[in-house]
């Protein structure tokens, strides 16, 4: 059965729904600009993982404004709160002024009850440490770090460029500024045996994180992961071996940590496999079976 749901930790906290305005605020990542590579991770889309944010050309407010928006269009009438996701490559990742002014300008939403920030353990300086514990002195900010895995072969194939270390000391960073951290994994990348993704949840419900989203590996058109994938040199998941994992996930989970995603959408227009992916009512209608959920 799952813990603590980020639907039932936001409504415990907020007393209604909360939901996420995904912003592309025009960053890049190290893994594409140079300093480590250009080629980014071996599974990232164009996007950034931020094939669903808002337009880079629009003011942060304008996107927050255009989310509102769409949520309600299918929530009229409807009570609810925001989160500003800043979801596309690494957003910390710029000058430390350029941080600064949409960090803050998000913030200064009257609707933005939090700023979520997904970035890399290893673009976490202390001058942006420090400006994220500002900004967190006005709303709460969660931290999103892009582990995957644990397993330093698997973290050369797909380029991360970190070692391990990097994320427990970006972890303690963040937890000696009281920011709230959430961890991104992923299931099914190339040569993890189910036992070795085990090992990656256990290692991030030990380190002293609040959240974790679990993540399908999606193959993307345009990757270097979908080269590998045409010349056959893995599979994907299927359904119910990824249900299967995210119920044993769970189990291995410590009960305080708040489980933020159990998959993942990937843009329809650009996905190769899994297919089984594409429909998500029946993805969580059998997540919600394997895992005796009934809210």
């Amino acid at each position: 059965m799952i813990q603590r749901t980020l639907n039932s930790y936001l409504k415990n906290i907020y007393g209604r729904k909360i939901y996420k305005v995904s912003i592309n605020a025009g960053f890049t990542c190290p893994n594409r600009d140079g300093t480590l590579g250009d080629r980014g991770c071996i599974f990232c889309s164009a996007g950034g993982s931020g094939d669903f944010a808002e337009d880079s050309a629009l003011s942060i407010t304008e996107q927050i404004e255009l989310g509102k928006k769409r949520i309600e269009s299918k929530l009229p009438n409807g009570d609810f709160g925001l989160i500003a996701y800043f979801q596309a490559f690494t957003n910390t990742y710029a000058p430390i002024e350029i941080l600064e002014k949409v960090y803050m300008e998000a913030a200064a939403h009257p609707e933005v009850e939090i700023i979520s920030i997904a970035t890399r353990p290893d673009c976490l300086g202390e001058e942006v440490l420090n400006l994220l514990g500002r900004v967190n002195e006005i709303k709460p900010v969660w931290v999103e770090l892009g582990l995957q895995t644990i397993h330093e072969k698997t973290a050369e194939y797909i380029r991360r460029g970190y070692p391990l270390g990097t994320y427990d000391e970006a972890v303690r960073n963040l937890k000696a500024r009281s920011i709230e951290t959430i961890v991104h994994v992923i299931f099914g990348l190339p040569g993890e045996s189910r036992k070795e993704m085990l090992e990656t949840v256990k290692y991030v419900g030990e380190s002293g994180v609040e959240g974790i989203k679990l993540q399908l590996l999606h193959v993307l058109e345009n990757t270097d992961l979908a080269d590998d994938y045409r010349a056959g040199k893995f599979e994907c998941l299927t359904l119910d071996e990824y249900a299967s994992l995210i119920r044993d996930a769970l189990d291995i989970l410590p009960a305080n940590i708040v489980i933020h995603r159990m998959t993942g959408d990937g843009d329809k227009k650009i996905l190769i496999a899994p297919k089984w992916s594409e429909d998500k009512k029946n993805v969580l209608n059998t997540l919600h079976r394997v895992l005796e959920i009934t809210e």
